[in-house]
């Protein structure tokens, strides 16, 4: 006999009823309840093209190896004379032939190529790290950029590699992208350096001690900016900071950071040895705060205090959290996409959906007469079920994915048709109508897992492997199988149980 657990019954009846108050929350006011992301093509919103400058980031790689090998020379005793950088490369001249000299600079690193010509050495780095280091940056850009656009508040935005030295950032709904420039413009490299004891500000720009250079500050004296005496020596760097809140302390907006353990000692044991001293923090080669230290300061935590607005206290502990880029960004093309190209695409997509919705509708009510509406009625909470599901995941709406839900409602039908056919032939025996029911599902059954398997693996290869567009085609593609399987071979079924229940049908007309 043709029956359907309870278990069954009341399964479905909770996935409903939950797939309905999800997609309900998208209509309501309330912020605290989850809504459906609408992309970049239907919400409109900024489009940034940033690109890695490498050539910064090797030039500070080739500036701390060539002092690297100013040390190993020295402590080797290997007499040499005119040390610079010459493009990328290193050059020097050794006063004496050397034996042990490739050996003591094969001991710095083991991705430089050295070249020796008489008295002339070369050194550079050689092209196997620099493609891995490119990849590096792309990868560790990438996860820093995606790390400041959420702590910004963003939802939802689409980061892409181009290349490997540019990376594509899409922000839905974002229309003035000027505080997200500023945050991705920042390199973020966080230092702390202690300033010169004797003459900590000064006036003459040309006055550089041997071990210090002059930094600019954001403080200012009797209108004035101030230009500090800083040390070249970096006592610790931001890479020991866990975490950065911004603060209000007496009215004026501050920075709270904590360093880890090892960078907590370090500064406990700096603070300690400097007692009476400005220590600079220096945030991209300007001096943000020059405090004195008045006591040790123990415990891994410290206050940054300055000339900052609410704003610009929040903006820089966000770019301390998210830590500092590996190598600057440039903005190289900027678009704001504005919600008329939205507007415009959400209307054609609500027109598809509804236009292939009522022609299905029409086809399988005229073929299938009393089981179309049960179709019918399956098909409506499939649609529930695949915006319940992107409400839910806080997946993103795009045209290409408004496409791949188009798709998924014929591939709905055509799972009921099957079931419909597999009913038809059935009926066509002297079997019971309890079992011409059961056997139609369980026939059609395989048939469903087969192609709907088959589709789901192929837009699983193209959310893997695609990128932007592809994958939100593929999202709702796959959330859409996965809902027509549910509602055919559950829904579909316990309607026409109860049905059969209510009814009673002497036969099946198909």
């Amino acid at each position: 006999m043709f029956h359907i657990p309870k278990w069954k019954i009341i399964l479905s009846a909770i996935v409903c009823i939950y797939a309905i108050f999800v997609l309900l929350g998208n209509f309501s006011n309330a912020d605290n309840k989850a809504k459906l992301n609408l992309g970049l093509d239907l919400r409109g919103g900024a489009y940034l093209l940033l690109e890695i400058n490498h050539e910064a980031y090797f030039q500070e790689k080739t500036a701390i190896l060539q002092e690297e090998v100013r040390s190993k020379l020295r402590a080797e005793r290997i007499g040499y004379s005119n040390l610079s950088i010459v493009g990328d490369k290193i050059k020097f001249n050794i006063r004496n032939v050397e034996e042990n000299l490739v050996k003591a600079l094969r001991s710095i690193s083991t991705d430089i190529d050295i070249e020796q010509s008489g008295m002339e050495v070369t050194i550079n780095y050689n092209a196997d790290f620099i493609k891995n280091q490119k990849i590096k940056l792309l990868e560790q850009s990438v996860e820093i950029i995606r790390k400041r656009v959420d702590e910004s508040g963003t939802k939802e935005p689409l980061i892409q590699p181009q290349g490997l030295n540019r990376v594509i950032l899409q922000v839905p709904g974002l229309s003035d992208p000027e505080r997200l420039k500023q945050l991705l413009g920042k390199t973020a490299k966080l230092t702390f350096q202690m300033v010169n004891q004797e003459k900590p500000v000064v006036d003459d720009l040309f006055y550089q001690p041997e071990g210090y250079k002059i930094l600019p500050s954001n403080e200012t004296q009797n209108d004035r900016k101030l230009y500090y005496l800083v040390s070249d020596k970096i006592e610790i760097s931001g890479e020991a900071l866990i975490d950065a809140q911004a603060s209000i302390f007496q009215g004026s907006p501050q920075i709270n950071f904590t360093f880890d353990n090892r960078g907590g000692r370090k500064f406990g044991e700096l603070t300690s040895a400097s007692v009476g001293r400005y220590m600079a923090i220096i945030l991209d080669g300007i001096v943000i705060s020059a405090p004195v230290i008045r006591e040790p300061i123990l415990g891994g935590k410290g206050v940054i205090s300055g000339n900052f607005t609410p704003e610009s206290a929040n903006d820089l502990a966000v770019l301390l959290r998210a830590g500092s880029l590996p190598a600057p960004l440039e903005i190289i093309e900027e678009r704001t996409v504005g919600p008329t190209l939205g507007q415009d695409s959400i209307a054609a997509g609500k027109q598809a959906v509804i236009i292939g919705f009522i022609a299905v509708l029409l086809l399988i009510l005229i073929i299938y007469r009393k089981f179309g509406v049960f179709a019918f009625l399956a098909l409506l909470m499939n649609i529930v079920f695949i915006f319940a599901a992107l409400t839910a995941l806080g997946a993103a709406l795009t045209l290409p994915g408004i496409a791949g839900i188009v798709l998924t409602i014929g591939m709905a039908v055509d799972t009921n048709v099957l079931i419909f056919e597999r009913i038809r032939e059935e009926s066509r025996s002297s079997k019971s109508i309890y079992a011409v029911i059961d056997q139609g599902f369980n026939q059609a059954l395989k048939t469903i897992m087969d192609s709907n398997i088959t589709t789901l693996i192929a837009a699983l290869i193209l959310f893997n492997f695609g990128s932007g567009p592809v994958k939100g085609f593929a999202v709702t593609l796959s959330i859409g199988i996965l809902a027509s399987i549910f509602s055919a071979i559950f829904l579909t079924k316990i309607l026409i149980y109860l049905w059969i229940k209510k009814s009673k049908p002497k036969k099946i007309e198909l």
